[in-house]
């Protein structure tokens, strides 16, 4: 409207009125033109009055000058006293007036008479002026008519040093010579004058031609006419139109503003503060003098819509134009629609607020908070318990939980999060879950199914103020998976079906995320069960190594990390870190493959480049069998470590498959990396392993990890290694489980991305005076001697009764080493949790347990063997074999010692055990 009313002042009226020839315009134009020239003229004149007096002043201040000099000049003085002061003078002061630009410069004598003068005549006559007030010390000034003609002089006087006059000095210029100065002056004078005249009329002409353009060249009765009209049209449009000044009052009001306001008749001139009739965000606004567009605004039962500009006058005073609009009726339009924009905006929330993870519990949250409290006060989901599980729902609305609650207050009486509900079939949850469609209950104190469920807490949430439901079902794919209520309280209007509608869409939305959260909790639960299931539950029980370890699955759920501890015969244990690469099911099944082929070859007991190899090729075959499946990939990529360490001689063998270099804590506290050979991930195949040989002091802390430990997208590979050596070293005596959790405190603070797996081993010695190892004769009749002297060592250990049965294993593989494998022979006793015999050759023939008939006269040795022992086996070392045996100890639970009337019942018929040849 503000741009309306400006537009309609520029409306040109020239049509409504008869053209003038003597407008406004003109006639200032030439009142203004005369004043100018009025003014110039006059600042001509005085400019010249002022030079003339600034030159005549001038002149006598240059006659002072150039006689006070004069008088003052050396030599002055001594040519008075000379017989002839006119010869001396009259030279100087015709060269001190041509140099100072005066006419004349006379020196007198006291009485007047002269000595010097311009025209030499005049030397000797009496001087033409006032001389009395010079002789009395004083500077005269006068104009006189002397011999050059008129003249403006100044006279100064002489004086000794004892402050006589002896003498005057008179200097000056002709009176026309300081009127040509005028006169040489006044050209410039006229053009300043002129210069004025002609920009002064310009800006007369520019003023002029503004006037005219705003007075559209109307004569004054023309703009009486004008403003007339203006004013008439001002009362009589529709729209309010209040003119503010720039202090606050009120300049302006129509007709239509003091309606719409209810303005008093009286109301220009007073402040708008002052006026109680209107709104005070009303007043504040006009007071602000900002700029408002379509603002909205009360005055009593109306809504005006409010615009409000600066106005816009060069040069007039400074204040806003406002206009008024009345838009009620268009406000309950404008209502309907900013509700269904609201309504638009929760929609747009939804979908981006709800299902931002796949977990049902979070997705259930987000469903519960976004309505609050734009929609609905309380929102709670209900889901069913088997949903939670990720497994499918039952068709009836019994066994739902109480997924999530949300409300604009938390004291409210509704069933708390976590509660197990069974909805009788009358209540509109069960009915919505059984029928697939929302229900609407606007009144709550009426809906008597509703209250069957629970009456007094029904009757808690009637009191609470809470009056109104919609139950939406949540379904998605055909699967009702739970129900999610909108309550709503006091402070709202009851659902409507519109708002229905609008439920079951942002519920729609809602239930795809919720179903997919549930599908991935599914897969995830049964991902997690696999991965538990491959991964050890618990250590095995060894001497080798104290062990503590971690695994942290990532935030991506399981994958293919995973680490082992295996014992090994002769006190032996294997250490073992591997990592498949991804995440998911996938992963996890080629991580409990590559778990149990390490486990078999493990039973081999082969060195750790060796199984590596064989593992190598394994992960090759997984490849080429699903190359030509529907599976996408096979194994992506593999690492792994394999470490052997032997607690009597105290040594580590070990070898890795693109695996990360272990990390070794000395007795010391000291931390350094393993040298260790590098080979490729498992499946490449081409390159061969190699092992590393370390000495390890009893004590040193073995560290195996996966790259999730040390790898981060925010730090380098050699800064997560470091930060590792950090958190190990200067902690040598810390037991392993605290050195696990301290390291994962450093290095992890929060959830990894990637998974984890650490394993830290505390290396232990068996003590010298717990193994025993002889040298045997490659003779049978070695045989008797090594059973006296284990018997004796069996005395020391204080395992006396294991003595026949270790000496009848010891005898039958001594036999057999002599029979069928070669020289050298050694015999090792270890005392550990179990007594273990081994019996190494330097034949790589491996023998083999078979069972002899009836009539066999051999074949029985290593059938005995295995009937005495815990487990026995072979494993092969590059001087040849080693053929062990475990017998447990007396005070182990289970130990099958063996007497000697059991053995002549087991063999009745035979003298000695035959070591068995192949079956």
């Amino acid at each position: 409207m503000a741009k309306r009313f400006a537009g309609f002042r520029r409306i040109s009226l020239r049509p409504l009125v008869s053209k003038s020839p003597r407008s406004v315009a003109g006639q200032v134009l030439v009142f203004q033109v005369a004043l100018v020239v009025l003014l110039v003229a006059c600042g001509v004149f005085a400019l010249a009055l002022q030079s003339k007096r600034d030159t005549t002043a001038e002149a006598v201040r240059r006659s002072i000058a150039v006689a006070q000099t004069f008088a003052h000049s050396p030599g002055v003085l001594a040519a008075l006293q000379a017989p002839d002061p006119s010869k001396i003078l009259q030279p100087l002061t015709e060269a001190g007036r041509k140099a100072a630009g005066v006419d004349f410069i006379v020196v007198m004598d006291t009485k007047g008479i002269r000595y010097t003068h311009p025209l030499p005549s005049r030397i000797g006559k009496r001087f033409v002026g006032n001389i009395g007030p010079s002789l009395a010390g004083k500077v005269y000034t006068e104009s006189v008519h002397g011999p050059l003609g008129h003249e403006v002089q100044a006279t100064v006087p002489i004086e000794n040093p004892d402050g006589k006059v002896v003498g005057l000095v008179s200097a000056g210029l002709k009176v026309k010579n300081v009127t040509l100065q005028v006169w040489r002056q006044l050209p410039i004078i006229l053009g300043a004058g002129a210069g004025a005249l002609v920009v002064a009329t310009g800006g007369t002409a520019l003023v002029g031609r503004r006037l005219r353009r705003q007075t559209h060249s109307l004569a004054p009765d023309e703009m009486t006419r004008m403003y007339d009209h203006h004013d008439a049209v001002l009362h009589s449009v529709r729209e309010g139109v209040l003119i503010v000044a720039d202090d606050g009052r009120l300049l302006l009001a129509n007709d239509e503003a003091r309606r719409l306001l209810e303005l008093p008749p009286d109301v220009e001139g007073q402040q708008v503060s002052e006026l109680s009739s209107l709104d005070p965000e009303t007043v504040a606004l006009l007071d602000s003098g900002r700029e408002a567009i379509d603002e909205v605004h009360f005055a009593g039962e109306r809504l005006l819509a409010v615009n409000q500009r600066p106005l816009e006058r060069d040069g007039g005073p400074r204040g806003t134009v406002v206009t008024l609009r009345d838009s009620t009726e268009l406000q309950a339009l404008t209502g309907r629609a900013e509700i269904a924009r609201e309504r638009l905006k929760l929609l747009y929330d939804a979908g981006l607020g709800i299902g931002t993870t796949l977990d049902v519990l979070r997705t259930a949250d987000e469903l519960a908070r976004v309505p609050v409290p734009r929609f609905a006060d309380f929102v709670t989901v209900d889901l069913a318990d088997a949903v939670l599980r990720g497994e499918e729902p039952a068709p009836t609305a019994t066994d739902i939980r109480r997924t999530a609650v949300c409300g604009i207050r938390d004291d409210h009486p509704l069933y708390e999060k976590g509660r197990l509900i069974d909805f009788l079939p009358s209540t509109p949850q069960a009915r919505g879950f059984g029928s697939g469609r929302s229900e609407l209950v606007t009144d709550l104190s009426t809906a008597t199914g509703w209250h069957a469920q629970d009456p007094e807490r029904t009757k808690r949430i009637i009191d609470y103020g809470i009056h109104s439901l919609i139950a939406a079902p949540i379904q998605a794919r055909g699967v009702i998976l739970g129900m999610a209520n909108f309550w709503r309280s006091k402070e709202h209007e009851p659902f409507d079906e519109e708002e229905l509608s609008l439920a079951e869409e942002l519920v729609a939305r809602a239930a795809v995320s919720i179903d997919n959260a549930r599908r991935y909790s599914r897969e995830h639960a049964l991902a997690v069960t696999l991965q538990r299931s491959l991964l050890p539950r618990a250590l095995p029980e060894q001497s080798a190594v104290d062990v503590g370890y971690r695994y942290l699955p990532a935030q991506s759920g399981v994958s293919g990390d995973w680490f082992d501890v295996i014992p090994l015969p002769g006190s032996r244990v294997a250490l073992v870190v591997g990592d498949v690469v991804g995440h998911g099911l996938h992963a996890a099944a080629t991580m409990g493959r590559l778990r149990t082929a390490v486990h078999n070859f493990s039973t081999l007991d082969l060195p750790p480049d060796e199984l590596l190899s064989h593992l190598d090729d394994l992960v090759g075959r997984i490849d080429l069998d699903e190359a030509g499946t529907e599976s996408p990939t096979g194994v992506l990529g593999a690492t792994c470590l394999y470490a052997i360490y032997d607690p009597v001689t105290r040594r580590c063998v070990m070898a890795r498959a693109g695996h990360l270099t272990p990390a070794l804590v000395h007795p010391d506290g000291t931390v350094t990396f393993a040298d260790v050979p590098t080979g490729p991930p498992l499946g490449l195949g081409g390159m061969p392993f190699q092992n590393a040989e370390l000495d390890l002091a009893e004590g040193t802390q073995l560290v195996l990890y996966t790259d999730g430990l040390i790898e981060d997208r925010r730090r380098d590979l050699d800064v997560g290694m470091e930060m590792l050596r950090a958190a190990l070293a200067g902690h040598p005596d810390r037991p392993p489980e605290d050195s696990c959790q301290a390291v994962l405190d450093e290095l992890l603070p929060g959830r990894p991305k990637d998974d984890v797996a650490l394993l830290i081993a505390r290396t232990c010695g068996l003590p010298s005076d717990r193994v025993a190892d002889w040298d045997v004769p490659f003779d049978p009749a070695a045989v008797a001697g090594m059973r006296d002297a284990v018997s004796q060592k069996l005395d020391e250990w204080g395992l006396s009764e294991l003595g026949f049965s270790m000496e009848l294993v010891l005898s039958e593989l001594i036999t057999n080493a002599i029979r069928y494998g070669s020289e050298p022979l050694h015999v090792r006793l270890i005392h550990d949790r179990t007594l273990i015999c081994e019996v190494a050759d330097g034949s790589s023939t491996s023998p083999h347990l078979r069972y002899a008939a009836t009539m066999d006269e051999g074949g029985r040795g290593l059938f005995l063997v295995s009937q005495i022992t815990e487990r026995w086996g072979t494993r092969y070392t590059p001087q040849g074999k080693v053929i062990w045996a475990e017998q447990a100890l007396p005070d182990a639970d289970e130990g099958p010692g063996l007497s000697l009337a059991e053995a002549e019942a087991l063999f009745p018929d035979e003298e000695a055990a035959d070591p068995g040849a192949p079956a």
